[in-house]
């Protein structure tokens, strides 16, 4: 069976963790199993002194497609009360004490664009897009999206991505302040890497201490992403989010 979550230590970018989504066949769509992955890679990198930097990556042409639906579709007809896995991985991620870089190639939905909220440093190829359909599944923003695009964006393109899911193109997203470089598909994971290794290389105190000045309070940010879940939730076990799911599964 295939490993959906990879994980590398690169030799050529010593101090650098990379996470990789491993499923093109399905377009890197995250399951249940692959964001406990994630969290378990986490932790290991959090723990491990000699890791200084973490690099999330897709595959080529694809970063995620979001939430695996069917995925999805089994836990809101499941009835459990346990939250969805994805809660867990936001939260670590949120409150993850070292550097985030990620890379971007392609498609980025859903999660596949949150994601980068949590992230200190992302590049993203020409080619991609980056795009929330919440509110077309009948669901609402997650990963405190709707605390940090606003931040980010003001309040009207946050509402064009959140609310109406407008896609945003690299340079778009780039304009926003969503993401920080954009490069061509070739150069995307070298890019990346470089960008992880030069973090990596500085002082670590000074590097975490300005880390923690910039990124401010992250108890804001797990409130909101608890907050959030509480409509999502709801959400997710509505008969219009059932409706949404099973029209996107026979497409």
């Amino acid at each position: 069976m295939t490993d959906h979550i990879l994980i590398e230590r690169p030799e050529a970018f010593p101090g650098v963790f990379v996470i990789r989504l491993n499923r093109p066949e399905k377009k890197n769509a995250i399951t249940s199993d692959m964001y406990r992955k994630m969290v378990m890679a986490l932790h290991e990198a959090g723990h491990d002194s000699s890791i200084r930097a973490v690099v999330f990556l897709g595959s080529e042409g694809c970063f995620s497609a979001g939430n695996d639906m069917g995925d999805f579709l089994t836990y809101a007809m499941s009835g459990t009360k346990e939250p969805p896995a994805a809660v867990d991985f936001l939260k670590v991620l949120a409150s993850f004490g070292k550097p985030l870089v990620s890379g971007v190639d392609g498609l980025a939905i859903g999660i596949g664009t949150t994601l980068h909220l949590h992230c200190d440093l992302t590049v993203a190829s020409t080619r991609s897009q980056f795009r929330t359909p919440f509110t077309d599944l009948a669901l609402v923003p997650e990963a405190a999206s709707s605390l940090l695009v606003p931040r980010i964006m003001g309040h009207q393109r946050a509402f064009a991505m959140l609310a109406v899911g407008k896609p945003f193109s690299a340079e778009q997203a780039q304009a926003a302040g969503l993401i920080w470089d954009v490069v061509e598909p070739q150069q995307l994971e070298a890019e990346t890497l470089a960008l992880a290794a030069s973090i990596a290389a500085k002082p670590v105190n000074a590097v975490r201490i300005a880390r923690n000045l910039v990124r401010g309070d992250a108890e804001e940010v797990l409130t909101r992403i608890d907050a959030e879940m509480v409509h999502f939730e709801a959400q997710l076990r509505s008969q219009e989010a059932r409706a949404a799911f099973e029209a996107f599964m026979k497409r």
